[in-house]
């Protein structure tokens, strides 16, 4: 009997079964479907005022133009927008990570009085629309004179009752054994909270950190209701203003969604490990 002979150089390929190819199938149709209103969007963008609203409609544009950025970037104040929304998004994620991290590890692993009514406080956020605190957080603000600045916009965005609540559920998993051998070796909360626990969290928290972001950085009414100095406007409402004041121009609408929507999608090219790997640790595929 003799053994089958392998060519040195050359992989062996599998043929594909009936399930996999399905599969894969399936796996191209619905990603056609998702990146179909993308590729619209980027050649409308790409054709004139006239043709983005001529019928019968076509995808091509007939005559390539780059005319409707140019348009948005000479009415806008883009690379000023850019940078604002870079700030307050940052400085969001930031101060969630911390607050999220540790007000859910105390609830997790520290016991107090009054733990279940704050447990329970955190969690009727949950169920608050952020609408609805608008007008209230608008006169806070106001009467702490932060209207039109940094903090105006950044603060108010730091109540994080549903990332409190995932990192909480995260800390719960974690063994406490990890924790107790830590503290009989002399370490105290704080050091174990630095050195043991957030690094067993960084699924969780990177999860938190990026929805954090996405979430700021495509927050509209906040931004909108806090700010009017155009210097000190971010993106979804810079580029607001310049439809307002244009009318809808559905060529240059749609430059104005790329522009703003481009740092989100380098966002996922680049960050998607994590927030698969976070959704799969924190359970957020179920809720």
């Amino acid at each position: 009997m003799t053994a089958a002979t392998v060519t040195p150089g050359k992989s062996v390929r599998k043929k594909w079964s009936a399930s996999q190819t399905v599969l894969t199938a399936l796996g191209a149709l619905l990603s056609a479907v998702w990146m179909a209103p993308l590729l619209w969007t980027l050649f409308t963008s790409l054709k004139s005022e006239a043709e983005s609203v001529a019928i019968p409609v076509h995808w091509l544009p007939r005559d390539w133009t780059l005319q409707a950025w140019r348009n948005v970037f000479e009415a806008g104040n883009i690379p000023t927008w850019f940078v604002n929304s870079l700030v307050v998004s940052v400085c969001v994620t930031v101060i969630v990570l911390l607050v999220s991290a540790l007000a859910g590890y105390g609830f997790a692993r520290t016991e107090f009085r009054g733990k279940n009514a704050a447990l329970v406080l955190v969690m009727a956020g949950l169920m608050v629309s952020p609408a609805i605190l608008g007008v209230p957080l608008f006169s806070t603000v106001q009467s702490l004179g932060m209207v039109d600045t940094y903090w105006g916009m950044i603060l108010p965005q730091c109540a994080p009752a549903a990332m409190v609540y995932i990192l909480y559920k995260f800390f719960q998993s974690i063994p406490r054994e990890l924790e107790e051998a830590a503290f009989i070796d002399g370490a105290g909360r704080w050091r174990v909270f630095f050195t043991i626990v957030l690094p067993l969290s960084k699924p969780a928290l990177s999860a938190v950190g990026i929805f954090t972001f996405i979430a700021s950085w495509n927050n509209f009414l906040w931004p909108y209701m806090v700010t009017t100095d155009p210097d000190l406007m971010t993106m979804p409402n810079g580029i607001a203003t310049v439809m307002n004041s244009y009318g809808i121009q559905w060529a240059q609408l749609m430059a104005g969604g790329l522009i703003a929507g481009l740092p989100l999608v380098i966002v996922f090219v680049f960050f998607q490990r994590q927030i698969v790997s976070g959704v799969a640790h924190t359970g957020l595929a179920g809720q």
